[in-house]
């Protein structure tokens, strides 16, 4: 398991280095992390400090908050299918950016979009705690979740569907394919913070989740109170996925198949699997925005079009090799 981190942990440095050393500037690597650490005068510092820092601190924020969710539910849900856009959340906070869009709060006010994307979110959590309930099972959460992703996306295609300026119509649609380009600090100010928060949380369930994998009678004879887990894991599910959703958008797959990848390699144990999940989370999301900025650079490839097109045939891939197995566990 050690190695494991570690070699995750070299992989996430390495992919943030590139990162920041990757873009149509054609900076050098060594020329960049100078400007970077030293500052000085003319463009590149600039370059360094406002455009690339900010995208790969947030690609490393975003993956992390996707993979960790996404193991996260797995273990608690027991499902191997749970992502972290079944509560709905990041439907909400898609939802909240999109009208910030459409009634041009976004260009007026510099952080219209994320905080809006963030009240979304806030609302989001709000119905699910009023639907799913104090005494509400898994099963009552995932319908809730499933009810709520449903109205944000008929909310969202509403608003696209009456977009009477085509321009606004076509930033959403942009939008919503997910993306880190043209991020600021502001925005790492904005999200980072609050996902950090929702990582300690979900990082503090890992003796939960692992007792709950004998189930919910041995769990709750073990110590755990489910009810609090329940609640434990969507407050930070939120706090994770409604601030990444805010600042880049719609990014499907990481944390769906980053969970499937590692499990074997942790033996299947939550408590093993949320921070590798993390790590791996990061280290995908890096990979995917360095590819977007090399495939077709002038074409403006979207991140969570290229996470889509290589997550879907590797989780197909996945389901195939689980199936002689008699299930996807």
């Amino acid at each position: 398991m050690s190695r494991l981190m570690l070699a995750l942990a070299a992989l996430v440095a390495l992919l943030f280095l590139v990162s920041l050393t990757t873009g149509p500037a054609g900076i050098g690597f060594v020329e960049g992390i100078r400007a970077l650490i030293l500052g000085g005068d003319g463009p590149l510092p600039i370059v360094m400090r406002e455009i690339r820092l900010p995208r790969a601190l947030l690609g490393v924020g975003v993956g992390a908050a996707l993979g960790l969710s996404g193991a996260a539910l797995q273990g608690y849900l027991r499902n191997p299918l749970a992502e972290p856009g079944l509560i709905g959340v990041s439907g909400m906070a898609a939802l909240g950016a999109v009208i910030a869009i459409q009634i041009g709060l976004s260009a007026s006010l510099a952080l219209g979009l994320p905080l809006m994307a963030l009240a979304g979110a806030a609302l989001g959590v709000a119905v699910l705690m009023a639907l799913a309930g104090p005494r509400g099972g898994s099963v009552t959460l995932i319908l809730a979740g499933i009810a709520i992703s449903a109205l944000a996306g008929a909310g969202t295609q509403l608003v696209l569907n009456l977009s009477p300026n085509p321009y606004a119509a076509n930033e959403i649609v942009f939008w919503l394919m997910g993306s880190l380009a043209d991020r600021s600090m502001l925005h790492v100010a904005l999200a980072l913070p609050v996902m950090i928060l929702g990582g300690l949380i979900l990082m503090r369930l890992g003796r939960g989740l692992d007792a709950l994998t004998l189930g919910e009678s041995a769990a709750a004879a073990m110590g755990i109170a489910p009810g609090r887990l329940r609640w434990l894991l969507v407050a930070g599910v939120a706090l994770m996925i409604g601030p990444a959703t805010a600042v880049a958008g719609t990014i499907g797959f990481v944390g769906l198949v980053v969970p499937h990848l590692l499990r074997p390699l942790v033996g299947a144990q939550p408590s093993r699997l949320l921070p590798a999940s993390a790590l791996g989370g990061a280290a995908m999301v890096l990979a995917a925005d360095i590819a977007v900025r090399l495939i077709l650079p002038e074409r403006d490839l979207k991140l969570g079009v290229l996470t889509a097109l290589v997550g879907a045939p590797l989780f197909l891939h996945l389901i195939w090799k689980t199936r002689s197995r008699g299930g996807l566990g």
